[in-house]
């Protein structure tokens, strides 16, 4: 049975994709085939992030070149694919002035799961975006341990990030929808950084801001990615600042949400607001619970 909504009028869908798990060698991680059976799930996950970039193409239709500059995509992942099972991505029309507006937006898997949903907008990042409404009405934590050392507001800047070409070169290799940026620097100025990239070099102020004291297994439970004055290059020297937003959890999970910026001089280049969750059976804190 489907658990796609037929109520969604997909005004614009990508083709089918079979996205690659490109880390099912880190063992130890939601990614490792043994690992995630262990807590439960299929087997190893492709990451979010890799699925964030099966849209760009699509969201070019929706709104035009300016999106790759200037656009936004927030999504909140509701059902974890495995390597090779095939997947597209919709949206609809975009509400509001023209293609300025907000376009709903949703990734199913070809067996009917809805493996994503939420927004994407173009020009400044949307403050009613998918995830912006899921954070304003987050519930507080009623007991944390795995983070129980971390506090809202925390900050860290001056994080050096820089991704190689050489890094990109070999991601191409399995993207899901290459587009020419990526490979051509005449297109932007530079060799621009897909979305599984992009978020690398967004979360290098990450170990600094949030360390763990006790080993676990994290996965992405939500990303919202802002392109402000992208796109991100490689072989460029970014500096990354971030912050602790807020903290939450499930039966199953602890979350935090973390937001970062990516600056090049005085320029703000992109921005990621990322929710990650961390699996209470995965962690010795939660032992025998």
């Amino acid at each position: 049975m489907s658990n796609v909504d037929p109520a969604r009028d997909a005004a614009f869908a990508g083709p089918w994709r079979a996205p690659v798990n490109i880390a099912a060698d880190a063992q130890g991680s939601i990614h490792d085939d043994k690992t995630a059976r262990e807590l439960g799930l299929r087997g190893g996950t492709v990451a979010g992030s890799i699925h964030m970039e099966q849209f760009p193409p699509l969201l070019v239709r929706v709104f035009g070149e300016a999106w790759l500059k200037r656009g936004g995509l927030s999504l909140y992942f509701k059902h974890a694919t495995t390597n090779g099972e095939r997947v597209r991505c919709c949206a609809s029309v975009p509400t509001g002035d023209g293609a300025a507006g907000r376009a709903r937006v949703w990734m199913e898997a070809e067996a009917g799961q809805l493996v994503c949903e939420g927004t994407a907008s173009v020009g400044a990042p949307d403050p009613a975006s998918a995830l912006r409404q899921r954070l304003a009405s987050a519930t507080p934590p009623k007991e944390l341990r795995i983070l129980k050392h971390l506090h809202a507001g925390a900050t860290v800047s001056g994080c050096p990030a820089r991704i190689a070409s050489t890094a990109l070169d070999r991601h191409l290799k399995v993207i899901t929808e290459p587009m020419p940026g990526y490979a051509d620097a005449v297109v932007f100025g530079g060799r621009a950084l897909p979305a599984n990239l992009a978020i690398d070099a967004l979360r290098a102020c990450e170990a600094t801001l949030t360390p763990l004291t006790a080993p676990s297994v994290g996965l992405y439970g939500a990303i919202e990615l802002n392109m402000l004055d992208g796109p991100i290059f490689a072989d460029r020297d970014y500096l990354v600042r971030g912050r602790i937003v807020a903290f939450g959890e499930t039966p199953q999970t602890e979350v935090i949400w973390t937001e970062s910026v990516i600056s090049h001089g005085d320029r703000d280049v992109a921005s990621l607001l990322l929710m990650s969750r961390l699996m209470k059976a995965s962690s010795p804190l939660w032992a025998g619970s």
